[in-house]
């Protein structure tokens, strides 16, 4: 096959990377190895940028767009959209975000077959204002009913849509292994870190993540360790600055960190926090216990579809639930270590990247 593919904003990672990008650097590479061919269109921001042509055999090719939230990925997808339709790079469209689903007509329409990866309810997010969540409303319409096929990671969003269009899609989990994390801890170095002396929390510094949360919890918490915040706001945030103002001298902000330096802080957790009010399926998360590190995470209904009863959660949104939580990894840390080797073991066999891809080529083919 040849495979179009947008909707996330680039591989590899740069700044502002979240879930999407995890995802298309994870499974383009293996419709690769399996001998198809596939073009990723990268975005380029004023103030970022990653300049690169090929990635493990995925050919890049970038567009400019623009730093103002929504309206980036709206002239991204249109820049795409047209350059496969007037330069024939695909005959199947992988596309990322059900906001992007308006561009399934007119791929539809000069004959490509198009696939939508929709991972959660959009229009449930707090960082749209009214009329963003007015359009991922509409879009939502438009994703049930315009794809060749709706390819959902989160069983809850499947559920709502299928409840509320009466139609059936289909379902495939994020993978959650990683490669092998090295021996080289540079990154703990820098930041004054070392093994087990930290709680860590990954991803975008909007308020869905539920970071407004974690910050007091952990400032109420009788730990003496640190809480390391890795990422950071896609955009300037009022809300990244309101976070930096929440905290004390317990709590370090790395910026952004990729690859193998993010798997190492992961890996030498010692405890991994998710304090999400909306989620897909975290492939973060996913991660995490694929890794066998003790987590504590919101009681979210697509939380708990990805942990089961392996990991700790607390009570969504509730700043005193997540502080006993945190309380109760420190005094129960051998009872924390047990519930990670059952994530651990939940995590490699039932969400498997390969089988992912495998399951990726089955739709694209038959759908």
């Amino acid at each position: 096959m040849r495979i179009a593919a947008f909707g996330f904003r680039s591989i590899p990672l740069a700044k502002g990377a979240a879930g999407a990008d995890k995802f298309a650097l994870e499974l383009f590479p293996r419709l690769v190895s399996r001998g198809h061919s596939v073009i990723a269109y990268n975005r380029q921001y004023p103030d970022v940028f990653v300049d690169v042509t090929e990635f493990k055999g995925v050919k890049i090719k970038t567009f400019k767009t623009t730093g103002k939230k929504g309206f980036d990925t709206l002239l991204h997808s249109f820049k795409c959209t047209f350059d496969i339709i007037v330069n024939n790079t695909a005959d199947v469209v992988h596309i990322q975000n059900g906001g992007n689903s308006i561009w399934a007509l007119p791929l539809r329409l000069f004959g490509k077959k198009v696939f939508i990866s929709q991972d959660g309810v959009d229009w449930k997010r707090d960082k749209w204002p009214w009329y963003g969540k007015l359009y991922l409303r509409f879009a939502a319409f438009i994703t049930a009913h315009l794809p060749n096929e709706v390819i959902f990671d989160n069983v809850i969003a499947k559920k709502l849509f299928e409840e509320r269009f009466n139609k059936q899609f289909k379902f495939i989990p994020f993978g959650s292994e990683v490669d092998a994390v090295n021996d080289n801890t540079d990154i703990l170095q820098k930041h004054g870190l070392e093994k087990g002396s930290y709680y860590l929390f990954v991803g975008r510094f909007i308020p869905d993540k539920g970071l407004h949360y974690l910050v007091p919890a952990f400032k109420n918490s009788n730990s003496n360790k640190k809480l390391v915040l890795i990422g950071g706001s896609p955009n300037p945030s009022p809300y990244e600055k309101k976070l930096l103002d929440m905290a004390n001298d317990q709590v370090i902000f790395p910026g952004y960190v990729y690859g193998d330096d993010t798997n190492t802080l992961m890996s030498n957790a010692y405890c991994y926090i998710q304090p999400s009010d909306v989620e897909g399926l975290s492939p973060v998360v996913l991660t995490v216990m694929g890794l066998n590190v003790p987590m504590i995470v919101s009681d979210i209904e697509e939380n708990q579809y990805a942990v089961l009863d392996t990991v700790r959660m607390f009570k969504q949104g509730n700043i005193s639930s997540l502080t006993e939580e945190i309380n109760y990894c420190e005094t129960h840390y051998p009872e924390m270590l047990a519930l990670a080797q059952r994530a651990s073991e939940r995590a490699l066999s039932v969400f498997n990247w390969e089988n992912v891809a495998d399951e990726h080529v089955e739709v694209f083919l038959n759908s």
